[in-house]
């Protein structure tokens, strides 16, 4: 399967989608840990997906800044990577980390929700509040020891 160009659907943020293209992409593999048949120790299944979102031609400036604010403490030395181990085709692997890798792109481009406004607890719910608070009151002096009347 040759390396190909990273495609993340539109979504929040990203309206046409996006693009990395494949020699932007650095692939890795290695052994995968846990159990695996006859073809553990042989296998190369583990896959590691490296991107640069700082040195990518794929982002506008907008769009980096916001994936480099987003992923900044996941980039080591300017790069994002993702594992992939989870399968034992490496075949799997590499679309998985590929799969993670624009999910968490499209996670990063994605607008900031709205500032919540604050708003005033209304009256009816206040009035219940208080009576609950009174109720409660209550009870707990109905507890105290009745007092001698002497």
């Amino acid at each position: 399967m040759p390396t190909r160009d990273l495609s993340v659907p539109p979504g929040p943020g990203l309206p046409q989608g996006l693009v990395i293209p494949a020699a932007e992409l650095v692939e890795r593999f290695s052994r995968s840990s846990g159990p695996g048949g006859q073809g553990v120790n042989t296998t190369d299944s583990r896959v590691q997906l490296s991107w640069s979102p700082v040195s990518s031609a794929a982002l506008t400036e907008s769009q980096r800044s916001r994936v480099v604010a987003h992923l900044g403490a996941r980039l080591v030395d300017g790069a994002v990577t993702v594992d992939a181990s989870e399968h034992r085709s490496q075949r799997r692997n590499r679309v998985a980390a590929r799969e993670r890798l624009a999910a968490d792109l499209r996670a990063a481009l994605a607008p900031p929700p709205p500032a919540r406004r604050a708003t005033k607890p209304t009256k009816g719910s206040q009035r219940r509040r208080l009576a609950a608070k009174a109720r409660r009151s209550d009870v707990k002096s109905h507890r105290a020891r009745p007092a001698r009347d002497d």
